[in-house]
C-alpha cells in the first residue's frame, strides 16, 4: 500500500508522441493562455491548440478538471467548466466557444458568516437528551413485550395463544403506527415553512418526530393505499387514486400537498425540509393533479409542478423552480424536454379495490402475521431448549459452560440457515410468482398480479445475498440464479457490485463484457396511478455502468458504452454506441481514452485467466471471512440474549432494554474494529491499479464490512464519533443527516459542515479494469444537499455550497463560499432562492 502522488495518479502523455503532431502555434491572447496553463497541468513545454485533449494529448477527465481549476484561477481568462471542455475539445474550439458565449454576471458567493455555529456545550447536551431518548423508548418497548410475553405464556393449548397473540399483536401494531403520529402532532403540531439551528431544542423535537416517523412500521407499506392514509394522518394533502413507491418519507408531511392521480416512483427525495450551513429549513413541496415523477429524483423546499406535469428519472427541481401544467421536465438542474416519461395507459382502479387492497392487507397482519411473529417468539422460547431453560428456575448460571455452547449451537442454525434456506426460496418462489405476470401486458394496480410482482421484487432484492457475492465472479452466478438473462456475460471478476437492485429479475439482460460498478437501478416496470406493466430492459455488451444509475426499460444505449456516475440514461435519441455518457441530461464524452488504457494487457489471453483465477481464490477467502464475521457478530448477541434470559426472572423488561442498547452499541463497536484491522489501523493512501492487482482484492474487503448501522445515528453528535472511530478526518459539531463515505480514512470534513440526507463522499473510481482513488477534502463550513455525490481528489473551499443531487466530478476544486451545482456540478452565478420561511421572516 504504497502512496501514489498526484502525478501517478495524472501522468503527463508520451512527449515523443506530442513531439511528432504537427504544432500549431496560438494565434490570440485567450489560447496563448489557455495552451500554457494546461502545458504547465500536463507538465510539458507547449501543446499545439489544434491537438485533441483526449485523443492527441492523451488527457483524461482529472488532468481536464485540474486544467479548469486552474482556468478559474487566472482572472484574464473566462471560466472553463468540464461541459465545455468535452463540448470544445480543443485549445481552438475552447477558446472560441468561450469568447462566444453569453457573457455572464459575477457568480452571487455565499455570504459569509451565515453558517450557524453551535456552542459544543449545546452539541453535547443534544447528544446527551438523544441517548436518553433512545433509553427511555428502549425501556418503554421492554416495559410493553414483557407484560405481553407474560400474558401471551399464561395461556394454554395452541389456540389459547394463537388468540392472545393475535390479541396482544394486534394491539402493539396498531400502537407502533399511531404513536409517531400523535407524537408528531404533540412535539410539533402543524408544520410550517420555518428556519432553525441544528442541536438546540427544537432541532431535538424535529429529530425525535423524524426517527418516530421513520421506526414507524407504516414505512412498509409503501406502495400500498395504506401508506397514502399513513401520511394524510401526519398532515399530509394527498388527493385521490395518488400511489406513492418511494420509501423516502417526508419528515414535515404538512407541507407537501399532492393532487389526484399522482404517481412517485422509488429512491425519489420529497423531504420537505433540507439542513444548510448548520440550519434545518422546511419548505412547501406541491404536486399538481396527475403528476409523474420519475425514479432517483430529488424535489428540494419550495418546488410545485401543476397538473399533468412530469419530471424524468435522474433529475432534480431545485428550490424556487416550478413546472408549468402539462410541461415535461428533466435533468440536474430540471429543464424542459418533449419526452413523455408516462408510457403506460392507465386501467380500471377504483376507490373499491384500493380499499379491498388495504382492508385484505390489514386482516393478512392481525390473522396471520402478527400471531405468527409473537406466538412464533414464544414457541420459540418455549420449544427450544436452550431458551426453555433459561427461562426457566434453577439453571447453570452466568458462568454456565452450556450458555455458551447453547448460543454457538443456536446461532449457527439460524444464520447458515437463513443462508441456505434464503437461497432455495430465492431461488425457487419467485419463478413461480413469475407465472402470474406476463411481460408488456398492462395490468391494474392492488390485485393478484400486482402482489406477485411487489413480491417477486422484495424476495429478489435481499441485500445480504448480493452483499456476500458481489465484487466477485459469483455474483454472476447468484443473479443467474434468481432470473437474470446473463447467458453471454464473460468473466472479469467485478461484473457487479455489492448493490445491484430490480423491479423484476427475469427481464434483465446484460450484455458479454460488460461491466457494473455500485448503485445499479434496473427500472423494467412502468407505473401510472392507476396500472403497471413490466418490459425488458436490456445492457449492451462492453459497456461499462458507473455508479448510482437508474437504467430504464427502453433505454437508447447500445453497445461499447461508458455510462458515467450518477448519468441519465437516455430514453431518446438514437441508439448510442461507442461513446461515452454524462450528465443530467447526458451528453457525449469519449468512450475511453489512451491513459486510462495502461492496464489493459491484463485483461485478455493467459494474462486475464491467470489473473481471474487468482482473483476468484481470494473473494471466496473474502466470502468465508465476512460469513464467519457477521456469524461472530450475532454468536455475541445471542449469548448476550441468552444470558438476559437468564437474569429475565429478577429484573424483567429491564434487561429488554438492556439487550437493545447494549446490541446497538456493541454492533457499531464490533463493525468498526472489523474496518480498522482489516486495515491494520493504517490509513489508505491515493492508487492506481488493476482490479486484477492484489491491492484491488483487499480493498474490496472493506467495502464488504456492514456498515447500515450507521443509519440510526444520523443526525446526532454519536455520527460523528463513528466516523472518527473509521477513521475519517472529521471537525466538531458537523451535522450528518445521511451522508455515506466510502473510503473512510481519504475523507476529510472540516468543523460546522452540513452533509444532508442521501449524498454520498466516494474517494475512488472503477474505469473498465482500472481502479483509482485520491483524497477528497470538505473545507469547514461546506453544505452538500440532499443526494449529492462527490468524487474522489475533490476540494471544496470554507462554506461552499453543494446543492441537491449534484454530481462534483473528480478533481475539482470548488472556491470559499461558490455556490455550486447540477450534474456535472458547474459554478452557479445567480442569485440563491430565498426560502418562503427567510422571505416571511424578512
Amino acid at each position: 500500500m504504497e502512496d501514489q502522488p498526484l502525478d501517478v495518479l495524472t501522468p503527463g502523455p508520451d512527449e515523443s508522441a506530442i513531439g511528432t503532431r504537427k504544432h500549431t502555434g496560438p494565434e490570440t491572447g485567450i489560447e496563448k493562455n489557455l495552451a500554457e496553463v494546461l502545458a504547465d497541468v500536463m507538465c510539458v513545454e507547449w501543446v499545439s491548440v489544434d491537438s485533441h485533449f483526449f485523443d492527441d494529448l492523451g488527457a483524461n477527465s482529472l488532468v481536464m478538471a485540474h486544467f479548469c481549476a486552474r482556468v478559474r484561477k487566472h482572472a484574464d481568462l473566462p471560466s472553463a467548466s468540464m461541459k465545455d471542455i468535452y463540448r470544445y475539445p480543443t485549445i481552438r474550439s475552447l477558446a472560441t466557444g468561450l469568447a462566444n458565449a453569453a457573457p455572464v454576471e459575477p457568480s452571487v458567493p455565499v455570504p459569509t458568516g451565515v453558517v450557524a455555529q453551535a456552542r459544543t456545550a449545546v452539541y453535547a447536551l443534544c447528544g446527551i437528551l438523544q441517548f436518553l431518548l433512545f433509553l427511555g423508548y428502549s425501556f418503554l418497548a421492554g416495559l410493553v413485550a414483557d407484560r405481553g410475553y407474560a400474558w401471551v405464556s399464561a395461556g394454554s393449548g395452541v389456540i389459547d395463544i394463537y388468540l392472545r397473540s393475535f390479541v396482544f399483536g394486534g394491539v402493539g401494531l396498531v400502537a407502533l403506527c399511531t404513536f409517531p403520529v400523535a407524537a408528531k402532532w404533540l412535539l410539533i403540531g402543524r408544520c410550517r415553512p420555518s428556519e432553525f439551528p441544528v442541536w438546540g431544542l427544537t432541532y431535538l423535537r424535529f429529530w425525535t418526530v423524524k426517527v418516530l416517523i421513520h421506526a414507524n412500521p407504516m414505512v412498509f407499506f409503501v406502495g400500498n393505499p395504506l401508506y397514502v392514509l399513513y401520511l394524510r394522518a401526519l398532515g399530509a394533502r394527498i388527493g385521490r387514486g395518488v400511489t406513492i413507491l418511494s420509501r423516502n418519507v417526508p419528515v414535515c408531511p404538512d407541507l407537501l400537498t399532492i393532487g389526484a392521480g399522482t404517481v412517485i416512483r422509488k429512491d425519489s427525495f420529497f423531504l420537505c425540509y433540507r439542513a444548510q450551513a448548520g440550519r434545518i429549513q422546511t419548505g412547501r413541496v406541491t404536486l399538481g393533479r396527475d403528476v409523474f415523477i420519475g425514479e432517483k429524483t430529488v424535489l428540494d423546499i419550495d418546488v410545485s409542478m401543476g397538473d399533468r406535469a412530469q419530471l424524468g428519472h435522474t433529475s432534480t427541481l431545485y428550490s424556487g423552480q416550478a413546472v408549468p401544467a402539462g410541461q415535461r421536465w428533466h435533468g440536474s438542474p430540471a429543464q424542459p424536454t418533449q419526452h413523455d416519461y408516462l408510457r403506460i395507459e392507465p386501467a380500471e382502479c377504483g376507490t373499491l379495490r384500493r380499499v379491498g387492497f388495504g382492508l385484505i392487507t390489514v386482516l393478512q397482519l392481525l390473522f396471520l402475521y402478527v400471531p405468527l411473529i409473537v406466538g412464533g417468539a414464544y414457541m420459540l422460547a418455549t420449544l427450544v431448549p436452550a431458551l426453555h431453560d433459561r427461562l426457566g428456575p434453577g439453571t447453570g448460571g452466568l458462568t454456565s459452560p452450556d450458555l455458551v455452547v447453547d448460543a454457538l449451537v443456536l446461532s449457527l442454525l439460524l444464520f447458515f440457515g437463513f443462508v441456505v434456506v434464503g437461497l432455495a426460496v430465492m431461488f425457487t418462489v419467485p419463478r413461480l410468482l413469475n407465472l402470474v405476470v406476463k411481460p408488456d401486458k398492462v395490468y391494474p394496480l392492488y390485485g393478484l398480479h400486482y402482489s406477485a410482482h411487489r413480491a417477486i421484487g422484495r424476495m429478489t432484492n435481499i441485500k445480504f445475498f448480493t452483499w456476500l457475492f458481489g465484487d466477485s465472479s459469483y455474483i454472476v452466478h447468484y443473479l443467474r440464479g434468481i432470473g437474470y438473462d446473463l447467458s453471454q456475460v464473460e468473466q472479469t471478476g467485478s461484473n457487479f457490485g455489492t448493490e445491484v437492485q430490480h423491479e423484476t429479475p427475469f427481464l434483465c439482460s446484460v450484455g458479454s463484457g460488460t461491466m457494473v460498478a455500485d448503485g445499479l437501478s434496473v427500472i423494467n416496470a412502468d407505473y401510472s396511478s392507476s396500472s403497471f406493466r413490466v418490459s425488458r430492459a436490456s445492457i449492451g455488451s462492453y459497456n461499462f455502468l458507473g455508479n448510482n444509475i437508474a437504467y430504464p426499460s427502453g433505454a437508447r444505449t447500445g453497445e461499447n458504452c461508458l455510462l458515467a456516475t450518477k448519468v441519465m440514461v437516455p430514453l431518446e435519441g438514437e441508439v448510442r454506441e461507442g461513446v461515452g455518457l454524462l450528465g443530467s441530461p447526458c451528453f457525449e464524452i469519449p468512450r475511453s481514452v489512451e491513459r486510462d488504457s495502461r492496464f489493459d494487457h491484463l485483461r485478455t489471453g493467459d494474462e486475464l485467466r491467470r489473473s481471474l483465477a487468482a482473483k476468484n481464490r481470494y473473494n471466496i477467502r473474502s466470502m468465508v471471512f465476512f460469513l464467519l464475521v457477521r456469524w461472530l457478530h450475532f454468536f455475541v448477541l445471542t449469548v448476550f440474549g441468552l444470558a438476559n434470559a437468564e437474569l429475565y426472572d429478577s429484573y424483567g423488561h429491564v434487561m429488554i432494554a438492556a439487550f437493545l442498547v447494549f446490541s446497538l452499541g456493541f454492533t457499531a463497536v464490533y463493525f468498526v474494529l472489523v474496518e480498522r484491522g482489516i486495515a491494520a489501523f493504517r490509513r489508505l493512501r491515493p492508487q492506481v491499479c488493476s482490479i486484477y492487482e492484489p491491492y484491488f482484492w483487499w480493498h474490496e474487503r472493506l467495502w464488504k464490512v456492514p456498515d447500515t448501522y450507521l443509519n440510526i445515528f444520523n443526525g446526532t453528535p454519536f455520527k460523528n464519533v463513528i466516523w472518527r472511530m473509521l477513521g475519517v478526518r472529521i471537525g466538531s459539531r458537523v451535522f450528518d443527516d445521511g451522508c455515506y463515505m466510502t473510503e473512510r480514512t481519504l475523507t476529510t470534513v472540516g468543523n460546522d459542515c452540513t452533509l444532508n440526507a442521501g449524498s454520498k463522499i466516494q474517494c475512488h473510481s472503477q474505469e473498465d479494469g482500472t481502479f483509482k482513488s485520491d483524497r477528497s477534502t470538505i473545507d469547514s463550513g461546506c453544505t452538500i444537499g440532499v443526494g449529492a455525490h462527490v468524487h474522489y481528489g475533490v476540494t471544496m473551499g470554507a462554506g461552499a455550497v453543494l446543492a441537491p443531487d449534484s454530481f462534483l466530478m473528480k478533481g475539482e476544486e470548488v472556491p470559499p463560499h461558490a455556490r455550486w451545482g447540477g450534474n456535472p456540478a458547474t459554478e452557479m452565478r445567480d442569485a440563491p432562492h430565498q426560502p418562503e420561511a427567510l422571505t416571511r421572516k424578512g
